[in-house]
């Protein structure tokens, strides 16, 4: 066993005040044994060699939505116009993309994340490109393999091709999830998407879902017009055959069953209240990602409204297409300038264990807690320490942060729920 001493510790829970001049002691797998005052952990361990550290210590940090194969596209999509034309120069310019530099763009994403201190991911994936890299990796994951096809007959066919894609792997890694994931409820047919989220309701999976992402998705299913039904019919595709439904896209996606514990709601930056309210109810999880947002719409989820109504949010960087890096506290930063109000433990716990949390993760990562592997992320101060911990963090973007615990998760007995 070993120890680590540190001026603070946070645990991540968003409740528990930071711990100063606190210790954890972890064992050979890194799962924690001891969190406590240091006096007293190095007099109960005494057998125990501790580290000292001028930092401020937190759980390892969780990327809750994000889409690796995306990479290659940093800083070739501008935004700023609304997602229509965001959404149009994405397509344009992934279809010419090369393949190396998409591996190369993918791999050097990845080598950002672990450098931000990520020990969780959730990897939004048209292609199964990513597993293999990811599976090797000291990071716990969940893969969503997006199906599209707004057509009952192409989204079949998409939905076949994923499957057949996720059959030929003959084993997959230890330490990664995987289930279907629909991309929109307006970009899959409805009873494509139905399937999907009945599958992972009876298997017991998490799938995810883009859900009230921005207005062009409101004006769309509440009459099939707006910019996005335009842009439709600008790229030749075949009429539909389904009906917009009338309302907007939350109470829609009820409508599918696509509301619950099982479903993973991601951006809801056109959300109203009300319809906050209902995912509320439902007890869908929730990750935002507040600075695609505002490089493609220029817009904020509305934060106090969905902790008004008691959802504990994840945070994600959706793609390097419309984020300038993986790194999930620099939404929490962009968040805590925009909303002073909010609780620096509460910005703190959505890169945490409010991710954790909605991936599934929980009995793992998360929480500086004894029984778990979250991984400890150490911020130096030098010799002035800190007052208030929490604000330390969010306010020193240059602040030196490294992993100073990084559990191996292929080689941890994991609960059978993090499984593929």
């Amino acid at each position: 066993m070993r120890g680590l001493a540190a001026s603070w510790v946070i645990t991540g829970d968003g409740e528990t005040p930071p711990l100063r001049d606190g210790a954890v002691v972890l064992d050979e797998s890194e799962r924690i044994v001891a969190v406590g005052p240091a006096a007293a952990l190095r007099r109960d361990f005494a057998a125990v060699s501790f580290r000292d550290l001028s930092a401020v210590l937190m759980p390892g940090l969780v990327n809750a939505h994000t889409h690796l194969e995306l990479s290659a596209l940093r800083g070739q999509v501008p935004g700023g116009q609304g997602f229509v034309p965001w959404v149009d120069r994405l397509v344009s310019v992934r279809a010419q993309a090369r393949p190396q530099a998409d591996a190369e763009a993918i791999e050097a994403a990845i080598s950002e994340l672990l450098a931000a201190g990520v020990v969780a991911v959730g990897d939004v994936c048209n292609r199964l490109e990513v597993v293999d890299t990811l599976g090797a990796l000291p990071l716990l994951g969940c893969v969503f393999h997006e199906v599209f096809g707004m057509r009952k007959d192409t989204a079949e066919v998409m939905l076949g091709m994923a499957q057949k894609e996720r059959a030929s792997r003959e084993t997959w890694p230890s330490n990664l999830r995987y289930s279907l994931a629909p991309h929109t409820p307006y970009t899959l047919h409805p009873d494509v998407l139905r399937g999907i989220v009945a599958q992972a309701r009876q298997s017991g999976a998490r799938t995810s879902l883009h859900l009230a992402e921005h207005a062009a998705e409101r004006a769309f299913l509440h009459d099939g017009g707006g910019p996005f039904a335009e842009w439709v019919v600008k790229r030749q595709a075949s009429a539909l055959d389904w009906r917009a439904p009338g309302c907007d896209s939350v109470r829609y996606a009820d409508q599918l069953s696509a509301l619950g514990s099982h479903v993973i709601a991601v951006h809801l930056c056109d959300a109203r209240a009300d319809e906050l309210s209902l995912v509320a109810e439902r007890g869908a999880k929730v990750v935002l990602c507040p600075r695609s947002n505002l490089h493609i719409e220029v817009k904020l989820p509305p934060l106090l409204d969905i902790l008004r109504v008691g959802i504990k949010p994840a945070l994600g960087t959706d793609s390097l297409a419309s984020n300038s890096s993986l790194d999930p506290l620099a939404e929490a930063r962009a968040l805590h300038k925009r909303f002073p109000t909010v609780a620096p433990s509460l910005l703190l716990a959505m890169t945490t264990s409010f991710g954790a949390d909605v991936l599934g993760f929980s009995q793992v990562v998360g929480r500086i807690q004894v029984g778990l592997c979250p991984g400890i992320l150490a911020f130096e101060h030098g010799a002035s320490v800190p007052a208030d911990p929490e604000r330390f963090i969010l306010d020193n973007e240059r602040a030196s942060r490294n992993l100073v615990s990084q559990p191996a998760f292929q080689r941890i007995s994991l609960p059978s729920e993090v499984h593929a």
